[in-house]
């Protein structure tokens, strides 16, 4: 049953909540907020909206930007974080009209739904079930600089390699050898509990969390899987509560995909699966991998879609650092069962029909994970579609190590885009997936293009540190 307006107003009453503060997310997948009073709760303020500058979110002109939010009740929780006793809520933009407000086709969590809904009209399955692995690290001292006399960054890790000379060898962790690493290595154990303490009071149910692979500080949570729309709304909260729970703890955490030079990056993976009528649409024992025809030609949509989705599901030029070879991350476009290197891995692990999936190895969580997650809906039920078999177009399986061929065989094979420049290109030409059943308004993907293409442009332009080290004396 849906929370209504009288029942947050009990709520209020009942647990003397003092504030009540609205999420929005913004075009590039971040929260921003707005609080009032609970006194000035009421029923009719949830119907009309609480007015705002749509132009500041990317979404508007400034000549048309006023817009209204409007909260999604069932999403209301004690926002921990908050000295003030808070009671926190997601919520969708709507556009100003009469007789009614009506939605922004460009909002985010309306992408979603949107994706969602042209789901359930073809026929093929109801529901879509994604798990998202975050990772990210954790230090205890960052900063940086761009000015014209300076640019640099500075991080530090106590237990990161370089540190060896000050701690002794003895509590320091070898480069790229941080996985799984127990006390007294293993620093931040309490806080990265108290994260998923916290996650699981927001409703997102946790699988494990531990150490990763690089040593300054590198670590992953992952949850249970859940439907897609409230695990987009769970990458929000999940990422909010992992930099608040840092922050306490006297860290910095940052999702960001390859903060350190020579370790690995973290990625944001992204398994799924559909089921139809609570039946897996994806299990076949008779299949590779025990997948069905359905699971193989979703995977051949995402194969066939991947340059153009990496503009979405990886929008940052840091992004490309991350999808390099040797660090187990993607860049061959391919699947496989139990295979890091492929860009599809099929884990060997889910052994029953209603676990037997896949995930997506590319995607970071500089993305905004609305957009993200509808994209790969959308690509994969062009694979369906049009039956797209990922086999018969040479893209595997790869049941090899992708990042031992040779030169020759190299060559053969299709690689991901290594600039955000070339997915912005590829998104350009090829995006009609996305805007069948409307899900993905082409001003919307027009606007994502034009502001990705200036961040380009502007990096671009700046000197990299590592520039003077090659050619100042040249």
């Amino acid at each position: 049953m849906s929370t209504t307006a009288k029942d947050i107003l009990a709520r209020i009453q009942s647990e003397g909540i003092e504030m009540v503060d609205f999420k929005i997310v913004d075009i590039g997948g971040s929260f921003r907020h707005v609080t009032i009073p609970a006194t000035n709760f009421t029923e009719e303020l949830m119907e009309a909206g609480i007015g705002f500058d749509a132009s500041n979110y990317g979404y508007a002109v400034v000549e048309k930007s006023d817009m209204v939010y409007i909260p999604d009740l069932d999403t209301a929780m004690i926002d921990p974080f908050c000295g003030v006793k808070t009671l926190s809520m997601i919520g969708n933009a709507m556009i100003i009209d009469e007789p009614k407000n009506r939605p922004l086709a460009q909002y985010p969590r309306n992408v979603a739904q949107a994706a969602e809904n042209y789901l359930k009209s073809t026929g093929i399955a109801d529901t879509m079930l994604i798990l998202p692995e975050f990772e990210f690290y954790l230090f205890d001292e960052v900063g940086w600089q761009v000015e014209h006399n300076s640019i640099g960054v500075h991080l530090n890790a106590p237990q990161a390699h370089w540190n060896s000379a000050l701690e002794g060898s003895g509590n320091v962790v070898p480069a790229q050898k941080h996985y799984h690493i127990a006390k007294p290595q293993d620093v931040s154990y309490e806080c990265r509990s108290e994260m998923c303490l916290e996650i699981e009071k927001a409703g997102i149910p946790v699988k494990y969390h531990h150490p990763e692979v690089g040593a300054a500080g590198q670590f992953e949570i992952e949850p249970l899987m859940g439907p897609m729309s409230k695990m987009a709304d769970g990458t929000m909260l999940v990422k909010y509560i992992i930099r608040n729970v840092a922050r306490k703890y006297g860290f910095t955490a940052t999702l960001m995909p390859k903060p350190v030079y020579g370790e690995a990056g973290s990625g944001m993976h992204v398994h799924m699966l559909l089921l139809k009528n609570g039946e897996p649409v994806f299990s076949d024992d008779g299949g590779y991998s025990h997948l069905s025809r359905e699971a193989h030609w979703f995977m051949g949509g995402l194969l066939q879609h991947i340059d153009s989705l990496c503009a979405i599901t990886n929008p940052s030029t840091n992004s490309f650092k991350r999808l390099v070879p040797g660090f187990e991350a993607p860049v061959t476009v391919g699947y496989a069962t139990s295979n890091r290197s492929a860009v599809i891995r099929i884990p060997a692990y889910a052994k029953s029909p209603k676990e037997r999936r896949f995930e997506l190895r590319n995607p970071d969580a500089t993305c905004n994970p609305y957009y993200a997650y509808a994209a790969i809906l959308m690509a994969g039920i062009d694979g369906i579609r049009n039956r797209i078999d990922p086999h018969e177009n040479g893209w595997g399986p790869y049941d090899r190590n992708l990042y031992d061929l040779s030169p020759e065989e190299k060559a053969r094979l299709r690689q991901l885009p290594t600039r955000l420049e070339d997915a912005l290109d590829a998104l350009e030409q090829d995006h009609d997936y996305l805007t069948r059943g409307g899900v993905f308004p082409p001003e919307l993907l027009n606007t994502l293009i034009k502001i990705k293409r200036a961040e380009c442009r502007e990096l671009n332009q700046i000197p990299h540190p590592a520039e003077f080290d090659r050619y100042f004396n040249l």
